[in-house]
């Protein structure tokens, strides 16, 4: 476990570099380029180097990114992590002056590392401490189809707070919501852990969405999109109890002995009619502007979101897609958004860890995902609070449990390479394929500004020429270290 702590803007001149931003601002190619250096000892943390010349001859044997800014791809929504149950829960155990210094270092893009997009979860995940719980949870038989019973109590005792406190130091940050389990009543079993909804409570269900956009609007809180159910593929009460988690497979179903599993021919059918019928129509009588993605599960399911989107009835109520990473791999969400190409594509949950994490991020990014979003951004030095099923590995913050010290993990700085310098409406430009031993990604911010991120896994030293129009610059991208550039555009 690392034990040191650094401030976000350490100096101190490092030569190598493994993770490559740089961007280009549209003055002459004789300006100096800035740069900084994060490493995974932590001896650099978005250190600020001195600066570098543009311009002269590519070095022998430099391997070359050539940037074409006006090739363009997806626009980018924005990057950050979670604001669910443990994390709040660990931030709301800090003094409020200790809380609002973290929370500032992961939202203010000026003082922090920028995250500008964040995931929020509608009742219990799985990562929690509180017993599991909905907005309108019964007892045990009885039912609630008029949702009189509906309250986001629970909620204000630290989710709420620490969802203002995030708002107020980035007032430009957005919240997307999504949902482990309906109401337990509302489902087969009769429980929130598993189970299957049943088609005559989707009404139910669809105005139990716009009471809880409505409440927490009310509370400063805007929901800016929702997914329909956290990895809907997903049944836990089908495993072992130890196993169990709030969940709901959306299969099809009538009643508590007939259902149907999931298949190719049938998966999403069920979200696809919820969609169509159901909660699409409730937000437009509602006049809620919230906007719905669908499936929001695994990169190899994707008969799932296919079914939804082949129904123009249904798709004309969804923005996009969300993806989580955790089997499958990236290239099958990019061959969906070619089949879709006006809906884009979220990156909605799929921490990454090191070196290898930034390579997975660029990789979603190659791949067409207009967000990225961390899961559970901090855990406490025993792991919790966890009341679920997963083994949490460190965050990229991780609150001491005996002495409330709050330690920056190697994970915060890599973020920060990508979250701190890619702005919300940048769009992806080409940057050619990746190189044999460097992954990279390129994008065009609102300003005009060109951000280039590359990553170098290897344990050897690549020198680098990078070029765009007219401007070039050398560098090496060292085995094992990160680093953003700032270089003048043509």
């Amino acid at each position: 476990m690392k034990t040191r702590h650094h401030a976000i803007l350490q100096t101190g001149a490092v030569a190598p570099l493994l993770l490559v931003c740089f961007t280009l601002h549209g003055a002459s190619p004789s300006d100096a380029i800035e740069s900084w250096v994060s490493t995974p000892d932590l001896r650099h943390a978005l250190a600020p180097q001195p600066p570098l010349e543009a311009g002269g001859e590519a070095d022998v044997g430099a391997q070359t990114i050539r940037i074409h800014p006006n090739t363009t791809y997806q626009r980018i929504l924005g990057l950050g992590a979670s604001l669910e149950h443990t994390t709040c829960a660990n931030l709301w155990r800090l003094s409020p002056e200790k809380r609002a210094e973290v929370m500032e270092r992961l939202v203010s893009r000026e003082n922090g590392i920028g995250m500008n997009t964040m995931r929020i979860c509608m009742g219990t995940p799985d990562f929690t401490g509180d017993p599991w719980y909905t907005y309108n949870d019964m007892p045990p038989g009885e039912k609630d189809p008029e949702l009189a019973h509906f309250s986001i109590e629970k909620d204000r005792a630290y989710i709420l707070p620490v969802l203002q406190l995030a708002r107020e130091k980035n007032p430009e940050l957005l919240f997307y919501a999504s949902p482990w389990s309906p109401p337990g009543w509302m489902k087969t079993g009769d429980d929130h852990i598993g189970g299957h909804l049943y088609p005559r409570y989707y009404d139910a269900y669809a105005r139990y969405f716009v009471k809880f956009i409505r409440a927490y609007a009310a509370e400063g809180i805007p929901i800016y999109a929702v997914t329909v159910q956290n990895e809907p593929g997903v049944n836990k009460r089908d495993d072992v109890r130890s196993w169990w988690y709030p969940s709901c497979q959306w299969s099809l179903v009538e009643d508590e002995d007939t259902w149907w599993p999931v298949n190719r021919d049938i998966m999403g059918l069920p979200e696809r009619d919820f969609i169509r019928e159901h909660l699409g129509p409730t937000f437009d009588q509602a006049g809620i502007s919230t906007k719905i993605w669908c499936f929001d599960h695994n990169f190899n399911n994707l008969w799932y979101p296919r079914n939804i989107l082949s129904d123009p009835e249904a798709a004309k109520f969804v923005d996009g897609t969300a993806f989580h990473p955790y089997v499958g791999e990236p290239e099958a969400m990019g061959e969906f958004l070619k089949e879709f190409p006006d809906k884009p594509v979220y990156l909605t949950e799929g921490s990454t860890f090191g070196l290898k994490g930034a390579a997975d991020i660029i990789a979603f990014f190659r791949n067409g995902a207009s967000s990225y979003n961390a899961w559970v951004t901090m855990i406490d030095s025993n792991g919790g609070p966890n009341n679920g099923p997963f083994v949490a590995t460190e965050t990229c913050i991780v609150l001491d449990a005996e002495t409330l010290e709050v330690r920056y993990n190697f994970d915060y700085y890599m973020y920060g390479q990508f979250m701190k310098f890619i702005e919300r409406s940048a769009v992806r430009i080409d940057s050619g394929e990746n190189l044999p031993d460097i992954q990279h990604v390129a994008f065009r911010n609102p300003g005009g500004a060109i951000v280039l991120i590359a990553v170098n896994q290897s344990e050897r030293d690549i020198p680098l020429t990078v070029s765009s129009g007219g401007t070039q610059f050398n560098a090496t991208a060292a085995a094992r270290s990160v680093t953003t550039y700032r270089a003048p555009a043509n």
